[in-house]
């Protein structure tokens, strides 16, 4: 068709600039996106797991392209279907009707309309379609539970992959029936199918007939979705005590959605009746009919029966649904028969010497380092340079001596951390080329300290460090277990943004490694900068014009992103859930992440609903929502998944850990190749595998409440647990945060004294609204009997203090409120207190927390061990290390096993009396030796009677009086055992 005569017309030149134009419009829009999947794509071929990359991308383009069609196309053919059927003739209302124009306008542009309306709808469809690859691979490689559940018999499968698919497809189908409602019906009106003038307006045949047939089919996928809304009834959340069909679910909305059911099918029949007849009167009672049905049947009733039936006999009538829901939550979290061992325990006790002794597996290995309190530590002892660093929290593992025996150590990795860099250190050749990777990793015995702090501080009371680096990483004072090939650690939790590394043979290295050399990576890791492509493309991510024209950059260049250790397992495996504590490990000789995945579901069937963030949440990691992945309900959790990241070179390895899991199967056949099977796991490796601290604490949260098995008690909550708050504010206990589990390498809880340590993450529970004890919570990290869950329960009558009152405890003796008095001389130091450990020894319960003193208002102080406390049964222990503390509470020689720490002042005093502050004398002891006891214990009064003064001129006084009595008791004792 010629354009009119005098029309402007577009020369050749200008519609190519428009065409240029266009073409750069669509670069800016999607310019980002595509360099960003171009970095992607980078990456998964670096870390060999780009079938990941393909296979989520395909599904994503599958998903985009049916969600496009169906939707798209239900549209274009309800809007074909409206056109062909218009009417010829349409009267026009007036002059000035607008509905003309708008006809008018669509016809002289009819093609634009007719393709660009479904098109744009399909394309926002599509886009919508491809969020939800996770349902549709999970549908395609579904793989069986063999466990059915206890209303319908279906296997569980059908809850986890199927089910969450039907509702999927059935959800874009009502969109798109929906939209093509509202299509249809404006098309109508535009064209004159529908006209709203005259008497109740006039609709045509043709109008009628379309409509009524999109209305009816919605009504028959409206019947479908009564029937699936059948089996979510089994993850209701009706009865807040538990999830879970209840009674009233079961006997009242079940059956109401078989009823509703039967009337949607006749309501759409009576659309589609309508088709035929000239009258919507059929279709618009059957409407009211299933609206009446929806509140009478689907709500009044099952209100009804809840009200007048269930409330006034709950116990009776939910004791099914309970029952059902403590078998599936025990079954989906792993808490079954097979993994927890339930062992009476009394918890009150009076232990010998000679038992506390015999307890060979705990009493030696008691841990005085607190991995939350000695980042400070680690870092102003063992730093070297301001821009290496170590974490916030530093970690804990076990490792083999060169005796043979075990040893849990405190470690820390000494990573780059980019913050600490400053000056023109921060300039971009130096943060991107210069400095890029940390250099070791430093260890310490957790039962040891080099010396015992004296009272005028110095430098006692620190960790036994050991620095395995490029200097000395096969010194022979480090055992064989900890020896390291490669100490350079290039991926880490402080390492942020990229480096580049590489140079050509024989160039000199650029890299910072130490102050007398410097280092050139030859490592696997990082991806290269080898041609023009790749190093304009990260130019572009980075908007950073020197990897274009920097001269060092070459064809052995790479560069190293995505470092930290969780987010590449993250992008490599996106289906699981990581645990918050990836920890390092010296395994096979190389510096190695090991981050815990887990598998999970949303809906388990009758299964308890967990809110991860919650759970998870205690005094270290912080309170819920901290990690915004974990603010999320699931009904299943497996620890399924051990990954590895190799520090130095990146490498990331799955390895399959729960054989048993259907879901990590389903995964496996979703992402073939790209999980180890658990045999390939290193013998090295196992011996460092640690019982993760999310599935703990969300077990540990469950057990508190499904450790009772009798539905009418369960309903009854009066056995209920708690997880106690963190009694210690350092550990946050004044934010009324969780305590949270510790590592601990002790005997087997409720087991023989002697034998092999076992490594565990443990736990106290106490009674609801109560903080008296209740049961002690370990889980084995020992390849053995690794996930073996012990649950010591303490008998209901029991009087054992739980956490809080323990430390109430500490801090109500005397002795101990006043030592810590003089620790932190008038403010100048700090009194820190740390993780409280309770160990069951000896048929008791043992408590031992470090207290640590750290200068006040000095950049450079950190954390000292001072003194340990120790509680058993009522009596206290106070010390400057363990062993005397002990034999303080047990009585001499209690601690012969415990190691020795130099500078330890002999302690052979018998157990004080409970609360005392005064050492016990002999009768028979010297006189002037009594005499001093005398004199602590006048001390000790003059200096309550000043702190109820509040006089603090006295106080300062009653302070020195008491400095001078136990100087004097020191004095006569030491002359009383020949000095």
């Amino acid at each position: 068709m010629r354009p009119p005569v005098g029309a402007p017309t577009l020369t050749r030149r200008t519609r190519i600039l428009l065409a240029v134009a266009g073409v750069l419009v669509l670069l800016l829009l999607g310019g980002s996106r595509i360099i960003n999947f171009y970095i992607d794509w980078l990456w998964y071929g670096e870390v060999d797991f780009r079938g990941v990359f393909s296979t989520i991308l395909f599904t994503r383009i599958v998903q985009f392209l049916a969600g496009g069609l169906l939707i798209g196309g239900l549209v274009a053919l309800s809007l074909w279907i409206a056109y062909r059927s218009r009417p010829v003739f349409v009267p026009l209302s007036g002059p000035e009707d607008p509905i003309a124009r708008y006809r008018t306008v669509i016809i002289q542009r009819l093609r634009l309309f007719a393709i660009g309306i479904p098109v744009g709808i399909g394309l926002i469809a599509g886009l919508s379609a491809q969020g939800d690859w996770q349902v549709v691979q999970q549908f395609l490689n579904s793989t069986p539970f063999g466990t059915v559940d206890p209303e319908f018999g279906l296997d569980v499968s059908f809850y986890a992959f199927q089910l969450p698919f039907y509702r999927l497809l059935l959800n874009w189908l009502f969109a798109g029936i929906a939209i093509s409602f509202i299509v249809a019906l404006v098309t109508h009106y535009i064209f004159g199918g529908i006209r709203l003038t005259g008497r109740g307006g006039q609709v045509s045949g043709a109008a009628r007939a379309q409509l009524a047939v999109l209305a009816g089919v919605f009504v028959l996928l409206k019947a479908v979705a009564y029937w699936l809304d059948r089996y979510e009834l089994l993850f209701s959340d009706r009865n807040p005590l538990f999830n879970g069909a209840t009674y009233t679910d079961l006997n009242a909305v079940m059956p109401a959605k078989l009823i509703l059911l039967f009337i949607s099918v006749i309501c759409a029949a009576a659309f589609f009746v309508a088709v035929f007849r000239n009258n919507l009167q059929l279709p618009a009672i059957a409407t009211v009919l299933l609206v009446l049905s929806s509140v009478l049947v689907g709500a009044a009733w099952p209100a009804i029966l809840q009200q007048f039936v269930v409330a006034p006999n709950a116990q009776d009538r939910e004791s099914l649904s309970i029952e059902r829901n403590i078998a599936a939550t025990r079954d989906a979290y792993g808490l079954t028969e097979a993994t927890v061992t339930e062992v009476d325990y009394s918890g009150e006790t009076e232990a010998t010497p000679a038992e506390v002794r015999a307890e060979s597996a705990t009493i030696p290995n008691i841990r005085i380092l607190d991995p939350a309190q000695l980042t400070d530590t680690f870092t102003q002892l063992q730093q070297r340079r301001t821009f290496y660093g170590f974490p916030e929290t530093l970690d804990i593992d076990r490792y083999e001596g060169a005796d043979g025996t075990v040893q849990d150590y405190i470690l820390g990795l000494r990573e780059l951390n980019t913050a600490g860099l400053a000056g023109n250190q921060t300039d971009w050749i130096n943060q991107q080329l210069v400095y890029t990777h940390g250099n070791g990793i430093v260890v310490a015995p957790a039962n040891q300290v080099n010396a015992a702090l004296d009272d005028q501080g110095g430098e006692g009371g620190l960790p036994r460090f050991t620095s395995i680096d490029t200097t000395n990483s096969m010194s022979e004072l480090i055992p064989e277990s900890l020896r390291v090939e490669q100490p350079r650690t290039y991926y880490g939790e402080l390492i942020q943004g990229y480096s580049i590394v590489g140079a050509p043979e024989g160039a000199p290295p650029v890299e910072y490694d130490s102050d007398t050399e410097q280092f050139t990576y030859d490592g696997a890791g990082g991806v290269p900068l080898d041609n023009f492509v790749n190093r304009l493309a990260f130019a572009a991510y980075y908007g950073e014009r020197n990897i274009l024209f920097n001269s060092s950059i070459n064809e052995n260049s790479k560069i190293m992103y995505v470092r930290d250790p969780k987010d590449r397992v993250e992008l490599a495996a996106p289906w699981l859930t990581t645990d918050s504590d990836p920890y390092p490990a010296v395994v096979d000789g190389r510096i190695t992440w090991i981050v815990d995945g887990y598998t999970t579901l949303a809906n388990y069937p009758y299964a308890e609903r967990t809110q991860l963030g919650e759970a998870t949440a205690d005094a270290i990691a912080g309170g819920p929502g901290v990690r915004p992945e974990l603010d999320r309900e699931v009904s299943y959790l497996r620890n399924s998944v051990k990954a590895t990241v190799d520090a130095y070179d990146g490498t990331v390895t799955l390895y399959e850990f729960d054989e048993s899991d259907p879901v990590l199967q389903t995964w496996m056949k979703t992402f073939p190749g790209t999980v180890q099977p658990r045999s390939a796991i290193s013998e090295s490796l196992n011996e460092h595998l640690r019982y993760p601290e999310d599935q703990f604490k969300v077990q540990r949260d469950l057990l508190t409440s499904y450790h009772v098995d009798n539905p009418g008690e369960f309903f009854q909550n009066v056995s209920f647990w708690n997880v106690p708050s963190d009694p210690t504010p350092a550990g946050g206990g004044t934010g009324g945060l969780a305590q949270p589990p510790y590592y601990l390498l002790a005997g087997e809880p409720g087991g023989a004294a002697s034998g092999d340590p076992r490594f565990q993450l443990t736990s106290a529970l106490v009674f609801q609204n109560r903080d008296i004890l209740s049961a002690y919570m370990s889980a084995s990290s020992d390849p053995e009997t690794y996930g073996q869950i012990t649950l010591l329960q303490l008998p209901p009558d029991t009087q054992e203090l739980g956490p809080q009152q323990v430390q109430s405890r500490f801090v109500g003796t005397p002795e101990v409120s006043q030592e810590l008095g003089l620790l932190a001389r008038n403010g100048q130091s700090t009194v820190i207190n740390g993780n409280l450990l309770t160990l069951p020894v000896a048929g008791g319960l043992l408590y031992v927390e470090p207290v640590y003193i750290q200068r006040a208002n000095e950049d450079s102080s950190y954390p000292q061990l001072a003194r340990v406390l120790v509680s058993y049964n009522g009596r206290v222990g106070f010390a400057p290390d363990l062993a005397s503390a002990l034999d303080q509470v047990f009585g001499a020689g209690a601690a012969a096993e415990v190691p020795e720490v130099p500078g330890a002042p002999a302690d052979d005093t018998a157990p004080p009396d409970e609360g005392s502050a005064v050492p016990n004398v002999d009768p028979g002891a010297a006189p002037d030796l009594a005499a001093a006891a005398q004199g602590i214990q006048a001390a000790i009064d003059q200096l309550e009677a000043a702190n109820r003064s509040g006089d603090l001129g006295e106080v300062g006084t009653a302070l020195q009086a008491l400095d001078a009595a136990v100087e004097q008791f020191q004095a006569a004792q030491g002359a009383g055992t020949g000095g």
